[in-house]
């Protein structure tokens, strides 16, 4: 059994990025955490933070994550936060729960609180101050990964397929519980997209459905 913590900038890119990922390693009885860094914010009117916070409950359920983490930092606001701060609100949840195996986001995505998650977390990687982390994987975001324009950024390259065949239908109906991030296609968060970018990665590797990581370090113990 592995332990396996999710570190998402903002709710909903666990779904659209490890869904079935996530599904497979529960269904594997792997104990699987969800780190969930940001909130909506003062900006937001308190109806639809309520609504997202009831769609975080009912995500959670449908996983069954063992457990949820939230920090509530504000969303689109984590490059003015100091570097420091959100590495050690992280590192108190790895070192709690000491996780083998980390999700995480692709660095060049085009929104910045990716590119802050996915810096803050590899300072909690250090093998002499995390011995438990044995493998650490990107996962790419529709519209965030896929959207980069910047033209010195290597691109998501993916040399991990995981298949989720078996668990597409059912990523398909979580990622439903986020009414107001689908809408039809060809918006990018639509359900066609989400199935063609699976189905695309399984013909990448030989199955009917996948989602796709770039294995950034693994320690063979």
């Amino acid at each position: 059994m592995s332990r396996v913590v999710i570190v998402t900038p903002h709710p909903d890119d666990e779904t659209l990025g490890c869904g079935g990922t996530i599904l497979k390693h529960i269904s594997r009885g792997d104990e699987v955490y969800w780190l969930i860094v940001t909130s909506m914010g003062d900006r937001f009117p308190d109806n639809i933070k309520d609504k997202r916070n009831l769609e975080i409950i009912e995500v959670a359920k449908q996983y069954q994550f063992s457990d949820v983490y939230q920090l509530n930092q504000a969303a689109s606001q984590l490059d003015s936060l100091p570097k420091g701060e959100l590495i050690s609100k992280i590192s108190t949840v790895f070192s709690e729960v000491k996780p083998n195996v980390v999700y995480v986001p692709y660095p060049s995505d085009i929104h910045s609180d990716h590119k802050e998650v996915f810096e803050a977390t590899m300072a909690c990687t250090k093998w002499f101050r995390y011995p438990h982390v044995e493998k650490i994987l990107a996962y790419e975001t529709l519209s965030e990964t896929d959207f980069t324009i910047d033209p010195d950024a290597n691109g998501f390259r993916p040399n991990v397929f995981i298949n989720i065949s078996q668990y597409l239908r059912k990523k398909i109906e979580i990622m439903s519980i986020y009414e107001s991030e689908i809408e039809s296609f060809p918006f990018p968060r639509s359900v066609k997209a989400i199935e063609s970018l699976a189905y695309v990665r399984g013909a990448a590797s030989g199955v009917d459905a996948a989602e796709a990581f770039m294995l950034l370090k693994e320690r063979i113990l």
